[in-house]
């Protein structure tokens, strides 16, 4: 089964999937096999539950009766139909990576750009060298334009997913202190990320730039064609504004505050509104996109339980995103508590940040800080300092906590979010 020719059953299909639960009547399964699990073995069944096509990497699978088909790698394949999908496609690409902010960015984005075009964006964290491709196949007829996610913990990741998505606007939220250990230290992300730069200025697309980030500026500022923002001769400017816990823009006098929390979303916002007066979307259509998006993935979200204001943004966590987390949730009013796990793929930087990050905290004078996982343990001696999610839920169940304000923040890998409950 070559590409072009499968490319013809695609056309038909209602999705492509890679999970077997969700195989459905006119859907395509891509059967992809793990260490521990062969999906080859589910094949049959998705073909009895009405599966358009199934692919496998094993040969004695295959029944083409069934439309059962073989190819060397599912992995291979599944980017190769992806990219023969995107060549025909005549649509933007917005492609977004960064060490922070990427998915509220994208979510934002698709709200702005929603509010005048029929957009397709990647669903969830869909967005590495699997959820990239996925994303590209589920761009239908319909759709007027797509927002692509894409991350990565290594080098050359992204040069890949830009191949596949080959974006016409990229952005990089910033240059953070993530993944250090995959990237090699904090050159070797600003390296990584900026391979978005190097596709878009080698197929000389567009770079959306916030010129208020120093690498940002510079490594775009004899760069054309280029959307801008932050700075006075921008192309676009946006004035901060702050409502109790909220974050929110002004521009071309129109106001516009948020349902997210903390400065740092301040360009996030700023860059979804630039692509939508680029786009020429209404300023009032932009500011009820801004005031309508509702964060429900635990990042930057707030939750009121008990009489308390909770800031869940347990998603992810590196000493970037930590240090603008406490940085904000300090301004609350009332009493705080801090509730903070661990940082992951840290490598050899891990005791020394999370250090750092504990000796913020204590700098800031929160009424309480609890801190989880193993590496904050290892530099933190207070009794409040547990080694796991469990351990702390044990103790959350006999010690309440009396302050006003409360923030968990966390990696993914620590499930902070597990806690609220005892909360």
């Amino acid at each position: 089964m070559n590409v072009q020719d499968f490319y013809q059953i695609y056309l038909k299909a209602n999705n492509v999937t890679i999970d077997s639960r969700k195989v459905g009547v006119n859907d395509i399964f891509f059967a992809f096999s793990g260490d521990n699990f062969n999906a080859a073995t589910l094949a049959e069944d998705a073909a009895a539950k009405g599966a358009l096509a199934v692919i496998v990497e094993q040969k004695n699978f295959e029944n083409t009766e069934k439309n059962i088909f073989y190819v060397e790698s599912t992995l291979n394949f599944l980017q190769e139909l992806a990219i023969h999908h995107r060549d025909q496609l005549k649509i933007p690409v917005i492609g977004l990576t960064g060490s922070n902010g990427k998915t509220t960015t994208k979510e934002i984005i698709h709200a702005v750009l929603s509010e005048k075009f029929n957009v397709q964006y990647t669903f969830g964290n869909l967005n590495n060298h699997i959820g990239v491709p996925l994303t590209i196949l589920s761009i239908k007829p319909e759709h007027e334009m797509a927002v692509v996610e894409m991350g990565a913990n290594h080098q050359k990741e992204i040069e890949l997913l830009c191949s596949i998505a080959k974006p016409t606007i990229g952005y990089i939220t910033n240059f953070g202190k993530a993944h250090l250990e995959g990237f090699g230290g904090f050159e070797g992300v600003i390296k990584g990320k900026s391979e978005l730069y190097d596709y878009l200025v080698n197929h000389q697309q567009t770079i959306l730039v916030n010129d208020n980030d120093t690498i940002q500026f510079e490594k775009t500022l004899n760069y054309s064609p280029k959307i801008s923002f932050g700075k006075e001769n921008s192309d676009y400017q946006f004035e901060l504004i702050s409502s109790e816990h909220f974050v929110g823009l002004s521009f071309n006098n129109t106001t516009a505050v948020s349902k997210l929390t903390g400065e740092y979303n301040f360009t996030n916002l700023c860059a979804a509104a630039s692509l939508g007066l680029h786009f020429r979307i209404d300023s009032e259509k932009i500011k009820h996109a801004v005031e309508n998006y509702t964060p429900t993935n635990m990042r930057s979200q707030i939750v009121k339980k008990g009489g308390k204001t909770l800031v869940l943004d347990t998603y992810n966590a590196n000493p970037s995103s930590m240090t603008a987390s406490l940085n904000n949730f300090v301004t609350f009013e009332g009493t705080k508590t801090i509730i903070i796990g661990d940082m992951l793929e840290l490598g050899d930087e891990s005791k020394t940040e999370h250090q750092n990050i504990l000796n913020l905290a204590k700098s800031l004078n929160f009424n309480q800080i609890i801190t989880v996982g193993s590496q904050f343990k290892n530099v933190n001696d207070s009794a409040e300092a547990f080694a796991n999610t469990a351990e702390l839920t044990d103790y959350l169940e006999k010690n309440k906590i009396n302050s006003e304000n409360i923030l968990l923040k966390a990696s993914r890998g620590i499930a902070l979010e597990k806690a609220l409950d005892f909360i």
